[in-house]
């Protein structure tokens, strides 16, 4: 299939900088039956049914997003050039990779200071990223980071405004609790602790996964066919726990319904051809396009996402192109909010497993 095929007219109005207030007023679009019905997420327990399983993504988001200082003597004496930083994953060895902006004005060896007493050593630099040694590690690492840092917001909204304390607390889902993730699993973010608490009280029940969440999620497809497009690569874990859990549930006949397309790509990579869940832990480059069989899930919960995205394709191939594009056409036109801090939509396909 062609880029263009995952193209449509996005309004710049509707792409949403600030989430909804409370996090469980935001619209939701349920697409289930060939039917749309425009509801709000607060109203999820009258729609989900009693033996559903809901699968949460619960890594938890840095504050990756660093504003330091290079200092280097010359000539005319010393000269200061401020560095953008942006984390993306640990190294063994305990450095990271990240990305500077600019990295042409950063020479290996060379060290750059942050707030919070915090600097790091350029140690080197591969694929467009550099490799960073931090002068703390462990909770004084953590700390020093959490004073100094802001999250990562995607691009999109970085673009129109910076980061603030705010940010936070609304960049954040209630059940985070794994360290490692540089941008939101954002379906979750419509969560607060008394929706989960209304939810389980109907019988639908919740398995916690892993996966963190990497930059690449932001990466604009640069191919005209998809199937030359290289997947980008991200750490996740099924415990022994959560792949019984689902087990159980497909057996008992519920429905497994990820919340958000990085729980989706965790648990269609954990899942043998026949569906059933096994512990799993590892990175993972799935692509879904298209023609794709769906092992395990039955709907999913999603925000809207971009045009031309990998995440289009992946819900292209869980409703259908045409049917999907039926689906934004409906968004568009009445307004629901798009991305990261916009409104949801809980998608359920006729028969996803063949689809």
């Amino acid at each position: 299939m062609k880029l263009s095929d995952f193209d449509f007219d996005l309004p710049e109005a509707l792409i949403a900088t600030r989430p909804a207030r409370p996090r469980t007023s935001a619209r939701l679009l349920l697409a289930q039956g060939g039917v749309l019905q425009d509801r709000h997420v607060f109203d999820l327990p009258d729609i989900l049914r009693p033996g559903d399983r809901l699968i949460l993504n619960n890594t938890k988001v840095i504050p990756a997003r660093l504003t330091g200082t290079r200092r280097r003597d010359s000539l005319q004496g010393l000269v200061e050039a401020r560095i953008e930083v942006t984390l993306l994953t640990p190294q063994p060895d305990g450095g990271w990779s990240a990305l500077l902006k600019p990295l042409r004005k950063v020479k290996d060896g060379e060290v750059i200071e942050f707030a919070a007493d915090l600097s790091a050593t350029v140690t080197g630099r591969q694929d467009g990223q550099a490799i960073l040694q931090f002068n703390l590690i462990g909770d004084d690492f953590d700390a020093a980071l959490a004073e100094a840092g802001a999250m990562p917001l995607p691009p999109y909204i970085e673009a129109k405004r910076k980061a603030d304390a705010q940010d936070s607390q609304d960049y954040q889902t209630v059940f985070a609790k794994h360290k490692g993730a540089v941008a939101a699993p954002t379906a979750s973010l419509h969560f607060d602790q008394d929706l989960l608490d209304q939810i389980a009280a109907k019988g639908v029940e919740f398995t916690q996964v892993t996966l963190h969440v990497g930059a690449g999620t932001f990466l604009p497809v640069k191919v005209d066919d998809i199937a030359d497009h290289k997947m980008h690569s991200e750490w996740g874990e099924v415990s022994g726990q959560a792949a019984a859990q689902i087990n159980e549930t497909r057996a008992a006949g519920g429905r497994i319904i990820p919340v958000g397309t990085t729980a989706l790509r965790l648990i269609e990579s954990a899942a043998q051809p026949d569906g059933t869940m096994q512990a799993w832990r590892g990175d993972t480059d799935i692509f879904i396009t298209p023609g794709y069989r769906f092992r395990v899930t039955d709907g999913l919960m999603t925000n809207f996402h971009l045009p031309k995205s990998t995440l289009m394709m992946l819900v292209s191939a869980l409703m259908g192109v045409d049917p999907i594009k039926q689906i934004y056409a409906h968004a568009v036109h009445e307004g629901y909010r798009f991305f990261s801090y916009g409104d949801a939509s809980l998608l359920i396909p006729d028969n996803p497993k063949t689809t």
